[in-house]
């Protein structure tokens, strides 16, 4: 959940306040009150009629440093109202409200990092004489600012407003690594209708995820708030600003690829509308060009709809095969391709290997489809539904495209 910290003024030390009774003497110091005086009691004279005199307090105190830019600036007047309040830095002010009763003036834009702020404040006493007030402090100027992302997943940015699949995680990007991960969290809040539990998860130093415990339900809306503006992030390193992001869920669409039975079942809102034949990885392995080893196994596991593409040009030297002499090596453009991973895996047209489709897995890896069928899967399924691979005997990573839902929730 989001954190709020208040800084609480306590004390000569915390913020800059001043009671002071009129004086002739021509001295203004930096952050102290200056103007009328108290007023007489009603028998005039000088009893105990006597009003107080104004009392003014700027948070953060005069000569503040290092001040955080997430931090509230604050103006309040005791025995007296405010009539305008400016903060500025390099010719810019701050956006800030007063209150209805003139006590109060809050800050409502944000600070930044590295600039020296003046706060100058003008107002009346009890008696309406004119009051005022200046002091400045200094922001923190931090090593490093690190900025964010709102990503569908890492090939392609999230949409606001548009709606993903059952499987589509909440995912924040940093474009630094983050050290105090606990301190990120606490400044990323997720909120959906209806009300679903959720956790993050950290796929990367760079990369927070964020998934209910099962598939989203259809309907669902969420909004992902990051506010970290002046949040350390540990090395040095403080977060660049704040941001949001919305979309939905749409309808379930899963497809569950079977290597044992080569059909590829799909269903939508529960009920199976198509079955397709197709052909999965081949297995077996062979040496790339480095002296790595390569296998053709689709991997088992849930995938998460990532890209769709009508034409893609796809080669062995992708991962590794260059030499043309290799029975294995090839680049092709291939139509209708719906990516399921980083490391190559598509749904996809496969005119050439018709024959093998529903009966044996002769590719490299990918799912082929016939032309018909890969049309109807390219129009029907889209970003963040679900392709889930059975029966062979490699798994997809958590990082290779969108894994998440292959971890166990107790170890999410």
């Amino acid at each position: 959940m989001l954190s709020r910290r208040r800084m609480l003024a306590a004390g000569a030390g915390v913020a800059a306040a001043t009671a002071l009774a009129a004086c002739d003497n021509g001295n203004k110091a930096k952050g102290t009150w200056s103007g009328g005086g108290a007023s007489a009691g009603p028998g005039g004279g000088d009893g105990g009629g006597a009003a107080a005199p104004a009392k003014v307090t700027i948070t953060p105190a005069a000569d503040t440093k290092d001040v955080k830019p997430g931090s509230p600036v604050t103006v309040a007047i005791e025995n007296g109202t405010l009539s305008t309040v400016t903060v500025s830095a390099n010719g810019k002010n701050l956006d800030g409200k007063l209150d209805d009763a003139k006590h109060t003036w809050t800050s409502t834009g944000s600070l930044s990092y590295g600039l020296t702020y003046t706060v100058t404040v003008a107002g009346q006493d009890a008696g309406g004489k004119d009051v005022s007030q200046s002091s400045s402090f200094t922001t923190l100027k931090p090593a490093s600012v690190a900025s964010i992302t709102f990503q569908a997943n890492p090939m392609l940015a999230l949409k606001n407003g548009a709606t993903y699949g059952v499987g589509q995680p909440v995912i924040v990007f940093f474009n630094k690594a983050v050290k105090n991960q606990d301190a990120a969290e606490q400044a990323m809040e997720v909120t959906t209708s209806p009300q679903v539990e959720g956790k993050w998860h950290w796929v990367t130093n760079q990369s927070a995820h964020w998934r209910p415990e099962k598939y989203w339900v259809k309907g669902t809306t969420v909004k992902v708030s990051v506010n970290l503006l002046g949040v350390d992030l540990g090395g040095g390193v403080y977060g660049g600003g704040n941001s949001t992001a919305n979309f939905s869920i749409g309808p379930s669409r899963i497809a569950i690829a079977d290597a044992n039975t080569h059909q590829m079942e799909c269903w939508i809102d529960g009920q199976m509308v198509k079955k397709i034949p197709v052909s999965m990885g081949k297995g077996g392995t062979t040496t790339g060009s480095k002296g790595e080893e390569i296998d053709f196994f689709t991997r088992s596991g849930v995938h998460v709809l990532m890209t769709k593409e009508p034409v893609v040009t796809m080669g062995s030297a992708s991962y590794g095969i260059t030499d043309k002499n290799n029975p294995n090596y090839y680049e092709e453009k291939v139509k209708l391709a719906c990516r399921i991973s980083l490391a190559g895996e598509y749904v996809h047209l496969a005119d050439w290997n018709i024959p093998s489709q529903g009966k044996a897995n002769t590719s490299h890896g990918c799912i082929n489809v016939a032309p018909a069928n890969a049309q109807w899967f390219y129009d029907t399924f889209d970003t963040g539904d679900i392709v889930e691979v059975r029966n062979t005997p490699k798994q997809l990573p958590l990082t290779d495209g969108i894994g998440d839902w292959n971890v166990a929730w107790n170890q999410w």
